[in-house]
């Protein structure tokens, strides 16, 4: 089973490789795509649990990681390219020499790249509907922001190594699954325990930035602050993608990985 997966993930990290190598603008905009849905999860996540953090509600949280699940059965299955999976998925296939290390952290900029231009458009386009500009909606989200720019810097990189361990493997195991249903409430149960423990999604903060910095905030709310978070939680991403999963999962099954040759 965990054979299959993996084979998977290596015809996953090629497919890519052939994406980029035909088209950078092609992968490009599917990584824009990519923060874009991620973009309709934080929205639809902090609308849902702003209804309870006005209320002072211990539903806050909750409410909000179960809707936030929205964005990875997006991305599963509307395509798009997540730097985040991108750290697994790569590592791998170059441990298993079917990918150049160059070009891995290539493809591992351009990804972030994308999904730079994704979440600052999506931020943009929520701008011009309206629909956050008003404190009887965003209080929630500003807040969340706030602190967020304010943790400490060891405490960030490590939430964020364990964020993308668990959102790779949000991805990885339901690849072991026949039908979609399962896969979608395996995916939907995995972003839930990613979101209600607090840990640091890089993708996830830049398109909850973006949003936050285009509304009317608060002083807490700065670009020192984006650079503060986003750096610590980009590099514990890549550890906990690349080396917990990537590295992990190649040095397991390297026995039956050699007796497949």
């Amino acid at each position: 089973m965990e054979m299959e997966m993996l084979a998977q993930v290596e015809a996953l990290a090629l497919k890519k490789q052939k994406i980029y190598r035909q088209s950078v603008l092609r992968y490009i905009a599917r990584a824009m795509l990519a923060s874009m849905f991620i973009g309709f999860g934080v929205i639809v996540a902090f609308k849902t649990g702003n209804y309870f953090f006005l209320e002072h509600s211990p539903l806050t949280y909750p409410m909000a990681a179960i809707t936030f699940g929205a964005a990875i059965i997006l991305i599963s299955y509307g395509g798009g390219d997540l730097f985040t999976g991108d750290t697994f998925y790569y590592s791998y296939a170059a441990l298993r020499r079917k990918m150049e290390w160059v070009e891995v952290a290539r493809m591992w900029c351009v990804s972030y790249l994308g999904n730079i231009l994704g979440a600052t458009a999506f931020a943009l386009l929520i701008y011009l509907t309206g629909l956050f500009n008003s404190s009887s909606v965003n209080q929630f989200l500003l807040d969340v922001v706030a602190h967020k720019m304010e943790a400490p810097i060891s405490q960030l990189f490590f939430r964020a190594i364990l964020c993308n361990w668990l959102v790779c493997l949000a991805f990885f195991v339901p690849m072991s699954m026949k039908s979609d249903g399962a896969k979608m409430f395996a995916m939907m149960l995995f972003v839930f325990c990613f979101f209600i423990s607090g840990y640091e999604h890089s993708i996830a903060n830049m398109c909850t930035f973006a949003i936050a910095l285009v509304l009317h905030h608060p002083g807490t709310i700065s670009w020192y602050g984006v650079f503060h978070n986003l750096i610590p939680v980009t590099i514990g991403n890549l550890i906990g993608g690349g080396i917990l999963m990537g590295v992990m999962y190649y040095y397991v099954n390297k026995p039956f990985l050699d007796d497949s040759h």
